[in-house]
């Protein structure tokens, strides 16, 4: 599709506009995909942010999302198209019955779009409408033969269905990848990408984020949940909270109706950080030994 934006600014007052923070890179690396029509593979920690990205454009584009969720089996019938069996055997049965069922063209009907289940990538290669946004998220978790797919699909947004023929995109949409890096991911996929590392955020953004996205929290509340936070983030645990997790504790404090941080109220609202039992013990072991607020 024709990058609507004119320039990088405007990525950055779309993008505030939807809530979402972003550091100037990030906005220039939006802005390139774009305009080089590159699918953008966004890489770092869980909770960063990252799929947020493709929400949020979807929406400063005025453009449906689609996305693919991945996971280790998934295949290509899956994200892409399949044939609704059952309906073809009712039809087939109806025919018998009517005894029309050795007509010419009955074959064909039944292997026409009337009965094509339409999945994600079909979706977004010939989509009803224009193109929409779609969104491969935690492209490191499917399997390797999929990921092969993924990179011969998105070199030429064309896909061959024996029965129909070929379907090209009209225009190619914007196309974002996730990857947790769970595991590597293959290069030849990645440099069919735009690349961009989104880290954990600094302070400064975080307190920014929390105030857009938990309107109403007490100033003093989101400095000391963001200082907490952060502070938590060097510590040894398993899995260090995202800022989905920040968020999602500030607003349970704040629907507790809490002003400030007190040991007894980080110790029930624990969950909302962290999802390991082993992260559990050791803030309560931290906090008992008086290394908790």
């Amino acid at each position: 599709m024709r990058n609507p934006f004119p320039d990088i600014g405007a990525v950055e007052r779309a993008l505030a506009a939807q809530d979402y923070v972003a550091e100037r890179a990030l906005a220039v690396s939006v802005y390139l995909a774009l305009e080089l029509e590159q699918p953008l593979f966004l890489e770092g920690e869980a909770g960063v942010g990252k799929t947020e990205i493709a929400k949020v454009l979807a929406a400063a584009l005025g453009r449906p999302l689609l996305r693919l969720q991945c996971y280790e089996g998934l295949d290509r019938n899956s994200a892409l198209y399949e044939w609704n069996f059952p309906r073809q055997m009712m039809r087939i049965r109806l025919l018998e019955a009517a005894g029309r069922a050795g007509e010419e063209g009955v074959e064909d009907d039944l292997f026409g779009p009337t009965y094509l289940i339409r999945r994600p990538l079909l979706e977004a290669i010939d989509p009803p409408g224009p193109a929409p946004v779609l969104l491969i998220d935690e492209v490191d978790r499917c399997d390797e033969e999929f990921e092969a797919f993924l990179l011969e699909l998105l070199a030429d947004f064309q896909v061959t269905i024996p029965e129909i023929g070929t379907i090209r995109a009209r225009e190619k949409p914007p196309v974002v990848l996730t990857s947790n890096r769970t595991r590597e991911v293959h290069d030849a996929l990645k440099r069919r990408c735009l690349y961009y590392w989104i880290d954990y955020p600094s302070f400064e953004k975080e307190y920014e984020i929390v105030r857009r996205k938990v309107p109403g929290l007490a100033p003093a509340l989101a400095e000391q949940v963001c200082r907490f936070v952060q502070e938590l983030r060097q510590q040894p645990l398993f899995k260090a909270p995202g800022v989905a997790e920040t968020i999602v504790w500030a607003r349970a404090l704040q629907a507790l109706g809490e002003t400030s941080l007190r040991p007894e109220v980080i110790e029930q609202t624990i969950g909302c950080l962290v999802k390991y039992r082993d992260d559990v013990e050791w803030m309560r072991r931290q906090a008992a030994a008086g290394g908790g607020r």
